[in-house]
């Protein structure tokens, strides 16, 4: 089976508490693999699940299923993270924050990551949203060139408490978004 026909099986739903074990494994095992492949660094923090839980209430976790598996997870928070200096950015009225991407490492190189994109957008469309904003590590890590095969734009690079950041965005169209 070729990898392009399994992507539309994966299903993207909400997070619920009872997923909260399963998200806090996933991100753990995405951060040992960077680990494994790039040594230590920011991308290798581990989590565990009372800071997943914590989260729920403030974001859209979203999840992708593959199956019964759970192969990808993340966050889209109106609240801008801690690390993100909205001056690179374009002006917006309402923009998402991605936070805690993760895909399974069984199934990365696959396109569930840029499916899980593709659904952070749609859930931005129906929140009004105009902007879908990130950050990633400026390192060996980093995942910038998958974020620029996802149609995102480079706004820049800043350190921040001594971690390199890269900056990026996908504006969400007026004509795209609910109204």
């Amino acid at each position: 089976m070729s990898q392009d026909l399994r992507i539309p099986r994966v299903r993207f739903r909400d997070a619920t508490p009872a997923d909260v074990p399963r998200i806090a494994a996933l991100l753990n095992a995405a951060a040992g693999a960077l680990a494994a492949r790039f040594g230590d660094g920011p991308w290798a923090r581990l989590t565990h699940e009372a800071a997943v839980l914590r989260g729920l209430p403030h974001a859209h976790v979203r999840l992708g299923v593959l199956g019964r598996q759970v192969v990808s997870t993340l966050r889209l928070a109106t609240k801008k993270p801690w690390a993100i200096d909205v001056t690179y950015f374009t002006p917006a009225t309402l923009p998402l924050y991605v936070t805690s991407l993760a895909v399974a490492v069984p199934v990365q190189r696959q396109g569930v990551g840029r499916a899980a994109l593709r659904d952070a957008e749609a859930v931005a469309r129906t929140l009004g949203a105009d902007a879908l904003r990130l950050d990633a590590y400026d390192a060996p890590a980093s995942a910038s060139a998958f974020y620029a095969a996802a149609a995102f734009t480079d706004r820049g690079r800043r350190s921040y408490r001594g971690v390199p950041l890269q900056y990026w965005e996908r504006c969400v169209p007026p004509s795209a978004r609910a109204v």
